[in-house]
């Protein structure tokens, strides 16, 4: 029986104006998570640029193509330090349209696979659908030799249904690799969007039975303060591992046998009901 524990790594990192050298940082960080002990290292949302979708202008410059130098330089890393790289996401330029993607690559080098980003949001300081289309590859899992893993992008963190279909892929660990923070103008009137993010992602865990890893940015871009924040949590939503609000490396250890335990415990898979679920995909607004 393969072993049930894996060690995450979190690369929280702040971002220049310079994709060159936020790429670099990056994956010294990840390599530092590697010397930490970590298997899968992942990297923060749109990672390699400042978050340019708080502003509503042309960005395209900052797209590149996948493959590109950014992918060949994750795959480097992934290969140099034996780790599953999960590649927070770029701004990919694709054919027919840009999207927000995420690239998984194996401790060999290998690209497993990516995944671009399905719900896009279009809000004050977050207008990205200047900038992407919605994903069109579908939702994606990964077998690694670490695990199984399934891999959401920032505002993805809202919908249950996307974890939902995560878990029900066999994912044992959902990545959520983010750009969220706070806005000097906008007020929180709701209460505490950090302690929302945090919360909503940790209740996909327990519902799901699945380990959570959100992998945010920090620092001041513009008008958003970034709150870092990045955690593990296990399968009952218990946080082994939380980032402050600056740049920092963060490992922790997970047991998948406990997703199992719950699972078989709780009986929340095994009592589910399909073919009573009908509505949720033919109503997209509340009556």
């Amino acid at each position: 029986m393969p072993n049930s524990k894996t060690s995450i790594g979190i690369v929280q990192m702040s971002m220049s104006i310079s994709p060159k050298e936020n790429l670099g940082k990056a994956l010294r960080m990840a390599a530092t998570a590697a010397r930490k002990g970590a298997n899968i290292v992942c990297l923060p949302e749109l990672f390699t640029t400042r978050y340019f979708a708080q502003q509503r202008h042309d960005s395209s410059a900052h797209a590149e193509p996948i493959p590109g130098p950014a992918t060949k330089a994750m795959s480097e890393c992934a290969r140099e330090n034996g780790i599953v790289l999960v590649g927070g996401s770029i701004y990919e330029k694709a054919p027919a349209a840009n999207y927000n993607t995420a690239c998984v690559f194996g401790p060999d080098g290998s690209m497993l696979g990516d995944y671009r980003k399905i719900h896009i949001p279009h809000d004050e300081n977050f207008y990205e659908q200047d900038y992407f289309a919605p994903g069109d590859k579908g939702f994606k899992v990964f077998n690694t030799p670490f695990g199984k893993i399934g891999t959401l992008i920032c505002f993805d963190q809202w919908f249950p249904e996307a974890a939902r279909i995560n878990a029900l892929m066999g994912a044992q660990l959902i990545f959520y690799p983010t750009a969220i923070g706070t806005s000097s103008h906008i007020e929180q009137a709701e209460g505490s969007w950090q302690e929302s993010w945090e919360t909503v992602m940790r209740g996909h865990a327990i519902a799901n039975n699945v380990a959570v890893c959100a992998v945010n940015r920090a620092g001041t871009e513009g008008d958003m303060s970034f709150w870092g924040g990045s955690f593990v949590c296990d399968a009952w939503g218990k946080v082994k591992a939380r980032a402050g609000g600056n740049e920092q490396v963060v490992v922790a250890e997970l047991d998948f046998s406990l997703n199992r335990d719950i699972r078989e415990g709780w009986g929340f898979f095994r009592n589910r009901r399909p073919d009573s679920y009908g509505l949720i995909s033919r109503l997209k607004e509340p009556i």
